[in-house]
């Protein structure tokens, strides 16, 4: 079976990682034809194909200026990346042509392909979210309830102005993508999310989560780990990554800073280690001294951060199945976080980390002092987290899964069923 993967990059950001680790998962372990188009190619790996000539990427990088222009004409608070998708692009006929049995969508967006282009691909089709996007509007994240009720004029969120690009793009999703896609979410969340969007309500959908290599990540000496990076022996240490933007509200990095607040008086020892970030000029307050690790984009230096730390911390408000709660899990470090979304399949409460009341930053503090006020606690959490990672995101298991349901999508497709 041929797969042919489509990702706006193999590396630059949460989402491409995925879908390059779920493309060496299929590699692997599929037994399988597995190959991936991009329009950024970063990793150096032969089995990734991106523009080969130098107009091909001046092209993709005007693209995303353009449609630039049209968010513009949006007055939003809500910061998050908005996709237009309206630029033709030759992908439908690419696809078309190829040798591809499936083709597995990730995210694509930054106008790699319009929403008319995702319609006219002909080959049997899935479609990972690795986002919000596809049943959203232009938003890839959303916190209002247009997703469920639709894009509607009268129930345009107060945050919102000028012209109303969420309801424009989500009106033309509506109008043209007529064939249900098959969905893979990566956490129940999110299959939820797509059953109760007004979109893709009718879709068919599967939970199949996020792979990683728990040969690569997985646990080293903590001593010699912090001597890489320079950081203290002595004292424990907590984690927040944000490889995208340390700003971004829905990763909770201020509620991060209220919960560490809190603990000050309650715990002596406590630095807070931040991945993703520089120290900028006039830092926050996080009440703990604080490291500012930066930029980290290859996996082994990754893996040894982790290793690093006694605890990883995730305040995030919305995420689907984020990479740094599978990394830590697989690195057996324990993670501490909110008991929304897709962080409720990968920490099993009070074993394998910290659930807390969503959103309530004392809680959220008791948990990072439940988890390292005991040695052994901690170290249990942590043989927990990473007997979890090996039995349910290692390759083969994800491997297995994802061509299992491509079987499916390519039965499907040649007995002419349209969902």
């Amino acid at each position: 079976m041929n797969i042919t993967h489509l990702s706006y990059s193999d590396a630059n950001g949460g989402a491409a990682r995925a879908a390059y680790r779920i493309h060496r998962a299929l590699l692997a372990f599929g037994g399988t034809s597995s190959r991936m188009l991009v329009n950024v190619a970063s990793t150096g790996d032969w089995t990734v194909q991106g523009p080969d000539t130098r107009l091909s990427r001046l092209i993709n990088q005007i693209r995303p200026a353009i449609a630039q222009s049209v968010t513009k004409l949006l007055k939003t608070e809500n910061s998050v990346v908005h996709s237009p998708a309206i630029l033709p692009s030759n992908w439908a006929k690419k696809l078309n042509t190829s040798n591809a049995d499936v083709v597995n969508l990730h995210w694509v967006n930054n106008e790699m392909i319009s929403i008319s282009d995702i319609a006219a691909i002909k080959k049997p089709i899935i479609w990972t979210l690795h986002d919000m996007w596809g049943y959203c509007g232009a938003e890839h994240v959303s916190s209002d309830r247009r997703w469920q009720e639709g894009y509607l004029r009268v129930n345009r969120p107060s945050y919102e102005s000028g012209v109303d690009v969420n309801r424009f793009v989500w009106g033309r999703k509506k109008r043209i993508w007529t064939r249900p896609i098959p969905i893979i979410a990566p956490s129940k969340w999110m299959a939820n999310c797509v059953s109760e969007s007004a979109l893709m309500k009718d879709w068919p959908v599967t939970v199949i989560p996020n792979p990683i290599d728990t040969h690569l990540w997985c646990q080293r000496n903590k001593k010699f780990a912090r001597a890489i990076f320079g950081l203290p022996g002595d004292v424990p240490l907590v984690l927040f990554g944000a490889i995208d933007n340390l700003d971004d509200w829905w990763k909770g990095f201020s509620l991060l800073g209220e919960a560490l607040k809190t603990l000050q008086g309650e715990m002596s020892k406590l630095e807070l280690v931040v991945l993703g970030g520089s120290k900028p000029k006039f830092p926050r307050n996080m009440s703990f001294p604080t490291h500012y690790i930066g930029q980290l984009r290859d996996d082994v230096s990754l893996s040894l951060l982790y290793n690093s730390v006694d605890l990883v911390a995730i305040p995030s408000k919305i995420d689907n199945f984020p990479n740094i709660g599978i990394e830590a899990h697989s690195c057996g470090v324990p993670v501490v976080g909110f008991d929304v979304c897709g962080l409720r399949d990968i920490v099993s409460h009070q074993t394998t980390g910290y659930l807390a009341e969503a959103f309530d930053v004392r809680d959220f503090a008791h948990g990072i002092k439940w988890v390292l006020q005991n040695e052994g606690r901690m170290f249990g959490l942590g043989e927990a987290a990473r007997k979890k990672a090996v039995a349910n995101w290692s390759y083969e298991i994800v491997a297995e899964a994802y061509i299992k349901a491509y079987q499916e999508v390519v039965i499907s497709a040649r007995a002419g069923k349209k969902y």
